[in-house]
């Protein structure tokens, strides 16, 4: 019982040979999207994207959930968006913001390479100037945030005015690498504003990815 104890406390994630096996076992080799997300680094931009595991987590849950109209804040090379838009049915759809009109580029590129494109949109800029224009398609079924975590909260504050009863917001990077209680940053206490704000309109549970991903389900107004 105590092996087993300690078993249960240890974290297998950084092993290398795990995640090499699950990997190949559960996405196949190559991977879907592979040459999406070796995009990035061939087209210098930053390779923070979601990693392949849990690019399918969301797609995967977007399809339990019978999403349609998804919106997600940071697009980079395209390599979720991928993941999101193949768990959609045909007419559904995405919309995803960028701020950087080089990463829109390389990531509409890849969309349509993946045959794509026609399940989305990409808006260019400031996605909290640019989340008003897509509000009359709404009320979307999920939120996916994955860019500036200073500003997750205000995200989240247009989700809860947009997203409908039963929809999902889902929020990568939610331990804040490792500093979201152990500082006192701007960001480390914008991010817990947005866990805080989330769990009081969504239904929450954070899931131990590397960084950690919430997953909220909107509440019934009260």
């Amino acid at each position: 019982m105590a092996d087993e104890k300690s078993r249960a406390g240890r974290n297998f994630y950084g092993d290398a040979d795990i995640l090499t096996y699950l990997e190949e076992t559960h996405l196949g080799k190559p991977a879907p999207f592979d040459d999406v997300f070796r995009s990035a680094g061939d087209n210098e931009i930053p390779t923070i994207m979601v990693g392949k595991s849990e690019g399918k987590f969301v797609g995967m849950l977007l399809k339990l959930a019978g999403a349609k109209k998804v919106v997600e804040v940071g697009t980079l090379a395209g390599y979720s968006a991928c993941w999101i838009a193949s768990h959609l049915p045909e007419d559904g759809h995405l919309y995803t913001f960028e701020n950087d009109p080089h990463h829109a580029q390389v990531a509409t590129a890849n969309l349509k390479q993946a045959n794509l494109w026609h399940k989305v949109t990409i808006l260019v800029g400031p996605a909290l100037n640019n989340l008003p224009s897509i509000e009359e398609h709404g009320p979307f079924d999920a939120v996916f945030l994955d860019a500036d975590k200073e500003n997750y909260h205000r995200y989240t504050e247009w989700a809860v005015s947009h997203t409908k009863t039963g929809g999902l917001l889902l929020g990568d990077n939610s331990f804040l690498f490792g500093e979201l209680v152990s500082r006192q940053v701007e960001a480390a206490v914008n991010m817990r504003k947005f866990h805080e704000l989330a769990s009081r309109y969504y239904d929450c549970a954070n899931i131990p990815t590397p960084d950690g991903l919430l997953l909220g389900v909107k509440r019934s107004p009260m």
